[in-house]
């Protein structure tokens, strides 16, 4: 039986009748398959949408790390910017955005490798779409050709990491010393895995096993405005320096002129420190090894406006509006599930203007919604697409209250 895809879901799935979700379809598109359960499998296009490309990539057909390469740049980036609208609509905000900036393809600067011994040796890559099967990716065009070149290391490496029945894995950022590796899932770091081990990491500018530090070649450093900042092991940043560019430029044209900024959920500093280049800012993150790294980013970082830092768990004690008024402009990026407690208190503070950072569009849209019915206008919204070929969406708003 035929079956038209009716729509993209949030996950970038095809959508049909029922529902009944059809991996790497496309709306408009007539299909066959086998339903099992909500799920179509064995899926052939019959009818092809004017939007199906060959996905670039030699992996795709079996790696999970990307979902959306057989659909034009175009279409996702439009996509994209509609599950924001559709978002925003829901909570009646009429705000259309603005389009999609997209990161270049090699860029990622940060991820997650798996690796499990075999028989022969050793596999090192992503997982297999919709299964624990590791897809190596030799050709990968998602990452950073650093992090391709230190696979074949890996590789070798995965044979005294890996128990025989579990996977290790690997969390690479390129840093301006090289290849920062955390190393989790590992078996224990024994007296012989520890005499082995420097022939393994020496390629490495840092080393941590199952969270211990094995190895500091040289401190791994990111370029955060004109601060250099050494995050912790396996610590988030922004996936791609051009995403990162874009927030930061967006993030910078919400508070303006202010000069007096706080900066909510600060991470690393990944805007304080752009921030500090013309306002005093005060720093708040939860998270004591990211507050540790801005601290150490502070006190070797020359030329910037005072930085204070404060750790605060903005969910179960925000910022009062009363503690706000100090302030003529606030940045928050709240994690995925966004941060209604702090929002709430925002909402009722005088604080002329906010930017608004966030990685989920419905959790966004949500406390966009409490800003603008307590009297903030939602200037704009700016969506950043670092996460290239995948559905994951980030956003940056602007808010005002005269």
């Amino acid at each position: 039986m035929d079956i038209k895809i009716t729509r993209l879901g949030h996950l970038g799935d095809g959508i049909a009748e029922g529902p009944l979700f059809a991996p790497r379809t496309l709306p408009d598109e007539v299909v066959t398959g086998t339903p099992q359960g909500d799920r179509l499998t064995d899926i052939r296009i019959v009818t092809p949408s004017e939007h199906r490309v060959k996905a670039p990539c030699a992996h795709y057909n079996a790696c999970g790390g990307c979902a959306l390469q057989h659909a034009s740049d175009d279409f996702v980036a439009g996509w994209k910017r509609q599950v924001i609208q559709t978002a925003l609509t829901a909570q009646d905000l009429n705000v259309s955005p603005e389009p999609t900036l997209t990161s270049p393809a090699g860029t990622r600067r940060r991820g997650t490798l798996h690796g499990k011994r075999t028989k022969k040796g050793a596999l090192v890559g992503f997982h297999a779409r919709a299964a624990e099967t590791i897809t190596p990716v030799p050709n990968c065009l998602l990452l950073d050709p650093v992090i391709l070149a230190a696979i074949p290391t890996l590789e070798t490496l995965t044979r005294i990491a890996a128990s025989r029945a579990a996977e290790v894995a690997y969390h690479l950022t390129v840093s301006d010393a090289g290849l920062d590796l955390a190393i989790e899932k590992a078996k224990p770091l024994d007296a012989s895995i520890r005499q082995e081990l420097p022939s393994y990491v020496a390629a490495f500018a840092r080393v941590t096993w199952n969270g211990e530090p094995v190895l500091q070649a040289a401190a791994p450093g990111v370029r955060f405005g004109t601060a250099r900042v050494v995050p912790p092991p396996g610590a988030f940043l922004q996936a791609t320096p051009e995403g990162e560019s874009a927030l930061v430029r967006a993030v910078m044209d919400v508070i303006g002129s202010a000069s007096r900024v706080i900066d909510l959920f600060s991470g690393c500093g990944t805007f304080t420190f752009p921030a500090a280049a013309q306002a005093s800012v005060h720093a708040m993150e939860s998270e004591q090894t990211l507050l540790a790294a801005l601290d150490h980013g502070v006190r070797h970082n020359q030329g910037l406006k005072p930085i204070t830092t404060e750790r605060r768990d903005l969910f179960r004690n925000p910022v009062l509006p009363e503690d706000l008024t100090k302030y003529d402009a606030a940045i928050i990026d709240p994690p995925r599930a966004g941060a209604e407690a702090q929002v709430a208190e925002l909402a009722q503070s005088s604080i002329p203007r906010i930017a608004f950072v966030s990685c989920n569009p419905v959790t966004f849209a949500r406390e966009a919604a409490t800003l603008v019915q307590a009297g903030y206008t939602l200037n704009w919204v700016r969506v950043i697409d670092q996460f290239r070929w995948s559905p994951h969406i980030e956003t940056v708003a602007s808010f005002s209250k005269d």
